[in-house]
Parts: C-alpha cells; structure tokens; sequence
C-alpha cells in the first residue's frame, strides 16, 4: 500500500487531476482529508491482503489526526473479486458506510463513503473510470474560467482533436492568430491558466502538454472542427 499526500498549497483541480490518474490507470485506492485539508490517497497494491485501519502508527492506513478513529480500528481486505470492510466491534466509535453502521463484513463499491471516527474515505475500485473523464461533482471543482480563458484554452488544445497531424498543443502565435489577439495577451491568459490548473512549477517544456491534457480531462478543451 502507497500513501500519497498532495503538496501544501496543491489546488484543487490538480488533487482531483491526482485522482483521475489513477482511475485512467485502475488502480483501486481511498481517499481522504486531514486535518490540514490535504488531499490522502491510499493506493492498494496488487500484493496487499488486510490493511488495518486506524490511529495508530502501526496501521496500514493511518489517520493519525484523527482523535476519534481508535488505535485499530477496522480491517480492509482483499477478496477474489472486490474489497471489503471489516469492523467485529475491535472499534470504540464504529464504522459507517454510507451513513449505515456495520457490523461485521461490508463488501465496497465504487464510491462509497468509509467513515471511521470523523475521518471519511471514498473508495475506488480497479477500473472504475478507465477513459480518465471527471464525475459530474469533479467538474463543479474545476477552475473557474473567464470566456477568453476558455477560448485560449480550446485553441491550445485544438491540434491534439485531430485525428492525423500535430501532437503538440497550439503555439501562442498559433492562438493569437486564431483568436485575433496579440501575443503578449495569449501569454497572460496562458499564465494565468498554468496557475489555474497547478501547474505552474512545471518545467516549461512540459506544462504546455500538461496544461492541455489537464483541460480535455476536465471537458473544457472544446470540440475538434468539422
């Protein structure tokens, strides 16, 4: 099992882009909050069998910020064709699925809420969104965008709609020209955009790329032309 903990600061749109890539990939993992509202994924490896859930530091799963989750509180396992959760009473507070207490073994779906203590975690199981497209409560988290910003960033992304021929987003002559503007303009939306969606510290070289494959993940990069 791998623990990822998105970076102070990280923006939202890159927590949930931190998400996506894991269902394009079928990966099953949960994810989480702390108490520093840092995004948590809990990635499960093919290799793990029972994971253990809890405050304690010997816990696979820990949410050690969690005053109300017990030291060992419930058990994650792995069955032939799904995951499950466990809790025989080991927990002081109980566990919940959806709002429902159980007792014993709940087998998870995709979706699902896992809360122990305070501490809630939405599972994901192995591809549970292969073709990498947002859920409809993702895109409400995306960034907010001006109209022009929208209309650069349909023009950067236009090259890669086509079937045969670049595979390289627009340049910013290629957008100025497009859209009539001048090319220190198509610099400050395009900056602004790198900010938008996280993606600032990247080396220059990639957040072009990065930028546009953020934006058709997120169906904001328009349509290809006919």
């Amino acid at each position: 099992m791998r623990t990822l903990v998105a970076p102070r600061g990280a923006s939202r749109t890159a927590e949930i882009m931190a998400v996506v890539e894991l269902q394009r990939r079928g990966v099953p993992f949960l994810v989480a909050s702390d108490s520093a509202d840092r995004q948590r994924i809990y990635v499960l490896e093919p290799h793990d069998g029972v994971l253990w859930i809890g405050r304690g530091a010997a816990c696979d799963i820990s949410v050690d910020w969690d005053a109300s989750t017990s030291r060992c509180h419930a058990e994650l396992r792995r069955l032939p064709e799904c995951w499950a959760i466990i809790d025989d009473g080991l927990s002081r507070n109980g566990t919940y699925v959806d709002g429902a207490r159980i007792c014993g073994r709940r087998r998870l779906r995709d979706g699902d809420v896992v809360r122990v203590g305070s501490c809630e975690l939405t599972f994901r199981p192995a591809g549970g969104s292969a073709d990498g497209t947002l859920p409809a409560e993702s895109l409400a988290a995306a960034p907010a965008l001006t109209p022009m910003q929208r209309r650069v960033l349909t023009a950067l992304c236009r090259p890669l709609h086509a079937a045969e021929g670049p595979t390289s987003p627009a340049s910013n002559a290629e957008i100025a020209a497009e859209l009539v503007l001048s090319i220190a303009t198509v610099k400050t939306h395009i900056r602004a955009l790198f900010a938008a969606f996280g993606v600032e510290d990247l080396p220059h070289n990639r957040k072009r790329m990065r930028l546009a494959e953020l934006a058709r993940r997120a169906g904001l990069a328009g349509e290809r032309r006919t």
